[in-house]
């Protein structure tokens, strides 16, 4: 009887080598296929960047990014793809023009490997042209981090380049909590399990409310991932999580489209932050018409015991007065009072001092409208369009209560050292002069030289000379402009067009009057002192001068937050290369 053969099956051992050949094709071929899905901010309904997603050769056993990365990891080459992985995001990326941020994804693991070496992905970055400010370096781990000394080592590194830094999958895998407290990232990312059903799970919603308390006290961002459902991201836009990222917007793509592929976010009806308006209070009653009959009014009333107040219109829709109920009412206590009134038009019992408001009305500027009027009692307000057309009233309660939440953000947002808004009111404050399309200035603003006047002088004196710039910023920007304080020696203006490049003079002109008051007198007549460069080398430092970015932007430029933040990083490093005192000005069109 013949032998019968049968075919050999394949062991681990061969398995294994088979997906070491495969690796070694992948890595001396570069076949990685760089994807890139959207990062939505709902705040700005724009988008705040893309995260870099790598695949290997879709007819092969290493497509999977978990089974590549794995055999990386296993044959001793983790360090090899990692970087290779970077490079080609960083070339896509920037052969994409694509905007925002880009996240780049990092094995925290790679950067703790003998063969690991600094300062690659600066080098990528440089040869396209692309700031490290406009990228986050995401820790994503599925193996447990033992050296956190070592790992807080690398993180500082890439700090100090001017990277941000992610940390993914909060909330999953081995001790996520421990890394945010230990590694202090700029952004987390919520698990996508937090994430599903959010809408339909009070535990969810309550745990995730946790997170961004905790986040806002860390001045660190959330971003929500996973999101897959138009109830998930009202949901998340209820809480106030503005950052998202999941299916519902975009998968993602070789050439993703620069549009959201959901729709864009409901506005909520109390929003909470800066740059909100009138609009945002108003209750849209139906008025009575001029000449409507006495009776009728009362019976409305009646008929609405919880009803606090009519506008009266006239023909063109516009407010003549208005009748609040208890004093209305109170004029028919009399029994004689129904048959006095009966025949009469409300025109004759209405009350023509009214507070009104047009509905883009700042919060701020309405609260002080209505604190400083004279015009009649101030619990409700008119609410009416841009020519004077009624849209609804206003409460003032509803306004005291917004005001305060905008307090407590403002607050809660502040620079501890200043007092001034930090990144996020910032942000929110330059999304909502984009939002409503008229132009303004947005100004960025730095100290030279400020580090090594710290070395010298002490933190200290740093400090207050950090505190005597927001105060110079804040009384040249005057009522009608805002100061931020992004962090350390850097402040961001937006400026009204008119006057703002002359504000902007009278700026430097100040601080080259007050900043010498901050050296010794040996340093003033030297006009400096000796110290050392970023580089730890010898060199003579002069005395600190003021950097200024000026950015003019367009009303209706169609442009978000971010988009404003990448301009004024380039041009602050133009504003930098100018010696002395400088302002930068983009004349681009």
């Amino acid at each position: 009887m013949p032998e019968v053969t049968r075919d050999a099956q394949p062991t681990p051992e061969t398995m294994i080598d088979h997906e070491a050949l495969e690796l070694d094709r992948i890595l001396r071929e570069e076949a990685i296929t760089p994807l890139f899905q959207p990062i939505v901010d709902a705040g700005c309904q724009g988008i705040f960047g893309y995260e870099a997603l790598a695949r290997g050769p879709s007819d092969s056993a290493l497509h999977s990014p978990l089974t590549l990365f794995d055999t990386a990891r296993h044959t001793g080459r983790l360090v090899e793809l990692d970087l290779l992985c970077r490079r080609l995001a960083i070339e896509a990326f920037a052969a994409l023009d694509l905007p925002g941020r880009l996240f780049l994804n990092v094995m925290p693991t790679s950067l703790l490997e003998d063969d690991f070496r600094e300062g690659l992905t600066r080098a990528f970055l440089d040869g396209v042209g692309l700031s490290p400010e406009r990228v986050v370096i995401e820790l994503t781990e599925h193996l447990p981090i033992h050296d956190y000394a070592l790992m807080r080592q690398a993180v500082d590194h890439y700090r100090r380049m001017g990277f941000q830094v992610a940390l993914d999958d909060l909330g999953a895998g081995y001790s996520s909590l421990r890394h945010w407290a230990e590694l202090r990232p700029d952004f987390v990312k919520v698990d996508r399990h937090f994430v599903q059903d959010i809408d339909r799970d009070p535990g969810k919603c309550q745990f995730l409310n946790s997170l961004l308390e905790v986040s806002r006290s860390l001045g660190c961002r959330v971003i929500a991932e996973g999101i897959e459902t138009a109830g998930e991201q009202r949901c998340l836009w209820g809480m106030n999580c503005a950052l998202m990222q999941g299916y519902y917007f975009a998968r993602p793509a070789r050439d993703p489209l620069r549009r959201l592929a959901g729709p864009a976010p409901t506005p909520r009806a109390v929003t909470g932050s800066f740059g909100t308006r009138a609009a945002m209070l108003c209750r849209h009653l139906p008025p009575v018409a001029r000449g409507t009959p006495v009776p009728e009014v009362v019976a409305r009333f009646r008929h609405e015991p919880n009803l606090r107040c009519l506008a009266v219109l006239d023909d063109d829709q516009r407010p003549v007065g208005v009748v609040r109920q208890h004093e209305f009412l109170s004029l028919f206590a009399n029994p004689f009072s129904h048959s006095l009134h009966a025949r009469r038009p409300i025109d004759a019992l209405m009350d023509r001092r009214m507070l009104v408001a047009e509905e883009t009305m700042p919060l701020e500027a309405l609260s002080r409208h209505i604190t400083g009027s004279t015009q009649g009692r101030q619990d409700d307000f008119v609410i009416v369009d841009a020519e004077g057309r009624y849209r609804g009233l206003g409460q003032v309660l509803d306004l005291l209560r917004e005001i305060t939440a905008l307090q407590v953000r403002s607050a809660r947002q502040a620079n501890p050292l200043t007092g001034l808004p930090g990144n996020e009111v910032i942000n929110d404050t330059l999304a909502a002069r984009l939002a409503a399309g008229e132009p303004f200035v947005a100004v960025y603003a730095d100290l030279d030289s400020f580090k090594a006047y710290n070395d010298v002088y002490g933190y200290a004196c740093g400090d207050q000379v950090i505190l005597a710039l927001g105060r110079m910023l804040q009384e040249s920007a005057g009522e009608d402009g805002f100061v931020g304080h992004v962090g350390g020696d850097d402040f961001m203006l937006v400026l009204a067009p008119g006057d703002a490049r002359e504000r902007c003079e009278a700026i430097l002109e100040r601080f080259a009057c007050f900043i010498p008051a901050f050296y010794s007198e040996a340093h003033r007549r030297a006009g400096g002192f000796d110290g050392r460069d970023r580089h730890d080398r010898a060199c003579f430092v002069p005395l600190m001068t003021l950097s200024l970015a000026y950015c003019p932007i367009a009303g209706g430029a169609g442009l978000a937050a971010m988009d404003v933040a990448n301009r004024l990083a380039e041009l602050k490093r133009q504003a930098k290369r100018q010696a002395g005192n400088s302002l930068f000005i983009d004349r681009r069109r």
